[in-house]
C-alpha cells in the first residue's frame, strides 16, 4: 500500500515524553479502553495481563484498560467483562498492574457502568439482543441499544440510586489508588450511565440532575469531585466524553464552541486533569469555521491536556468495523499538523493496537504500513 512520509518533526512529537501532574509519560501514544471480553465471572487472567504487558514494552506511552464494572447491581451486562471490586477482580488487576509496570509503563483503569442500555450483536461477538433487566438503572427511564433511539422502558434513578452509584465509582477509585495504579480513567461516553445524564434524549429529570446542558452535568461532577476526595489532590483523572451516541451515532451534546464551554467547565472545575475526547474520525473539524477536531476545541476552552481518538492508524471508523468491516492500516499524517501546533497532548489508539501490539514501535520507526490490519475476528482474540 502507499502511504504518505512521515515528517521527522511529527514522529518526534508523538514520540516525546510529557507530564501531566503525576504522570510522566515516555510519549503521546495512548491505548484507548477497548471491551475484551476475557474475564470470566468478571476476573481478568494471566492471558490479559500478557496482552497489556505486549503493548506497554512495545512503546505505547499510557494503557487505558477495558472498561471495568463498579460495584452497583446493575452497572454490568456481561459476566465476561471485568469487574473493579472483589478480592478476586482486584487480585487479578494487581496482576496486569504488576506486569505492565515491570516494563516500565503505565496504566490506568477504566471505570464504567453501563446505565439503561441493552446488549444487541456485535460483529466478532454474536449474542442475541438482550431485555433490560429490572437492576438496571438510568437518569430518566429511557433505554436503547445500537443504532435504536432510547424509548422510555424503566424507571427514573432515586436520590439513594444516585447516591449508591457515586459511591461505587468513588470506591473504585480508590482500591486504583491504594493499588498503585497511575491515575484512573471514568466511561462518560458513547451512551452509557453517565453519558445518559448529559443526553437530552435519555435525562427528562426536572430536579438538581436534570436541566439544560451545563446543568446536567451535575452527576459526573459529584461523582468527580467524590472521587477526588478518596484518593489525592494530584492522583491523575481522566474523563472520556464524546458528542456521539452507540444509539445515535449523529448524536451531538453541543451544537456549537459556546455550548461545549458550558459543559466542560463544571467538569474540568471538578477536577478532571485530562479529557479523553472520543470521535468516529478524529481528523474530522468539530464545528464550522475551525477545523480544530474536539479534543482541540475542549483543550482551547478549557486549558486541561487532551487526548484524541478515532480511527487512528485505521482506513475506517468504529461503527464500520462493529457492522463487520476490516480496516487496512493507514497513514498517520494527518495526526502531525495538529500535535506539532498543540492542538491536543495525547493520542488514543484502538483497534489498530488490538490487532498488533507492535504498532507503536512500528509507527516510531516509520514502518506503519506494516502493521497487522484489523478484521472483525479480531475482537475475539487476544493478540
Amino acid at each position: 500500500m502507499t502511504t504518505l512520509a512521515p515528517t521527522p518533526t511529527g514522529l518526534a512529537k508523538l514520540f516525546s515524553p510529557i507530564r501531566i501532574g503525576t504522570l510522566n509519560l515516555a510519549n503521546r501514544v495512548v491505548m484507548a479502553p477497548m471491551t475484551r471480553h476475557f474475564a470470566p465471572g468478571g476476573v481478568v487472567t494471566p492471558d490479559v495481563a500478557a496482552y497489556y504487558r505486549r503493548r506497554a514494552e512495545a512503546d505505547v506511552g499510557l494503557i487505558v484498560t477495558e472498561g471495568a464494572w463498579v460495584e452497583h447491581p446493575g452497572a454490568s451486562n456481561d459476566p465476561n467483562i471485568p469487574r473493579f471490586y472483589g478480592d478476586d477482580a482486584l487480585a487479578g488487576w494487581k496482576m496486569v498492574l504488576d506486569e505492565v509496570h515491570a516494563t516500565g509503563g503505565k496504566i490506568i483503569p477504566q471505570l464504567w457502568h453501563i446505565g439503561l442500555y441493552t446488549a444487541a450483536p456485535v460483529a466478532g461477538i454474536e449474542k442475541p439482543l438482550e431485555p433490560l433487566r429490572d437492576d438496571q438503572v438510568g437518569p430518566s427511564g429511557y433505554s436503547g441499544t445500537i443504532g435504536v433511539m432510547p424509548t422510555l422502558q424503566g424507571r427514573p434513578m432515586t436520590q439513594r440510586d444516585v447516591d449508591d452509584v457515586i459511591e461505587a465509582f468513588a470506591r473504585g477509585a480508590k482500591s486504583a489508588f491504594d493499588m498503585g495504579f497511575d491515575g484512573i480513567a471514568i466511561h462518560g461516553a458513547h451512551g452509557y450511565l453517565i453519558d445518559q445524564f448529559f443526553w437530552d434524549e435519555t435525562n427528562r429529570r426536572e430536579d438538581s440532575y436534570g436541566g439544560d446542558l451545563a446543568a446536567r452535568t451535575a452527576f459526573a461532577t459529584e461523582m468527580v469531585s467524590e472521587m477526588r476526595r478518596r484518593t489525592a489532590p494530584d492522583f491523575p483523572i481522566m474523563f472520556r466524553f464524546s458528542q456521539w451516541k452507540l444509539q445515535n451515532y449523529g448524536a451531538r451534546l453541543a451544537q456549537t464552541p459556546e455550548a461545549l464551554e458550558a459543559f466542560l467547565t463544571p467538569l474540568a472545575d471538578a477536577g478532571i486533569d485530562i479529557f479523553d475526547c472520543s470521535q468516529r474520525r478524529f481528523w474530522e473539524p468539530e464545528f464550522e469555521g475551525s477545523d480544530l477536531n474536539l479534543a482541540g476545541w475542549t483543550k482551547k476552552l478549557t486549558g486541561k491536556p487532551t487526548s484524541t481518538v478515532g480511527s487512528v492508524g485505521l482506513d475506517q471508523d468504529l461503527m464500520e468495523a462493529l457492522a463487520g468491516a476490516s480496516g487496512k492500516p493507514a497513514s498517520i499524517e494527518k495526526l502531525f499538523d495538529r500535535l506539532d501546533r498543540d492542538e491536543f497532548d495525547l493520542v488514543g489508539v484502538g483497534r489498530a493496537l488490538l490487532v498488533d501490539p507492535q504498532w507503536a514501535s512500528k509507527a516510531k520507526a516509520d514502518r506503519i504500513d506494516t502493521a497487522l490490519p484489523y478484521t472483525p475476528g479480531a475482537l475475539g482474540k487476544l493478540y
